[in-house]
């Protein structure tokens, strides 16, 4: 059974309110772009199913060395420096998306299916990027024990969070 629609219906409610605000052909693009992204190594990807209804996704995948410059990557690297980039994020398992319809929030689906795609991080190493301005999901991830590797400051629009297990994850 093919889950495409259901997961770009999910993107498309996920990311079309603020701090987001992408529009209709950029679910459409996810997809495409999700295709691709299968094809990376360590590739893992999560669904969160109410019968045939995908109500969550979540998507990771293992960061490749050299540390890639595309998207938001160079502005991360910058925030960073080379050495903490290399030893914090290469070889990590990166998070990219993790998308939960507006209706299933509260319900611990985003916990669930962020779990299943960084339990087998490579020595606890799973790491992701978000906006500064994506405020309730940064309060989501602090819940669960992911914290800033990066300040505002450091990297413009954009923060790095350490997964709960990971080796270099700041205290607090």
């Amino acid at each position: 059974m093919s889950y495409a629609a259901g997961v770009r219906a999910v993107y498309a409610d996920a990311f079309g309110a603020p701090p987001w605000q992408e529009d209709e052909a950029r679910a459409d693009d996810y997809l495409a772009r999700l295709a691709e992204d299968a094809a990376r190594p360590g590739f893992l990807a999560a669904l969160a199913l109410a019968g045939d209804t995908v109500l969550g996704f979540a998507t990771a995948w293992t960061t490749p060395a050299p540390f890639p410059t595309d998207r938001c990557y160079a502005e991360a690297a910058a925030a960073l420096g080379p050495e903490r980039t290399r030893a914090w994020l290469c070889g990590g398992q990166e998070v990219d998306e993790l998308a939960v319809r507006t209706r299933a929030h509260g319900g611990g689906l985003g916990a669930a299916l962020l779990e299943t795609v960084t339990e087998t991080a490579p020595d606890g190493r799973s790491w992701l990027l978000t906006s500064v301005r994506a405020a309730a999901a940064l309060r989501l991830y602090r819940r669960l024990g992911w914290r800033r590797a990066t300040r505002p400051a450091d990297g413009g629009d954009i923060v790095v969070l350490l997964g709960p297990r990971h080796p270099a994850r700041p205290g607090g």
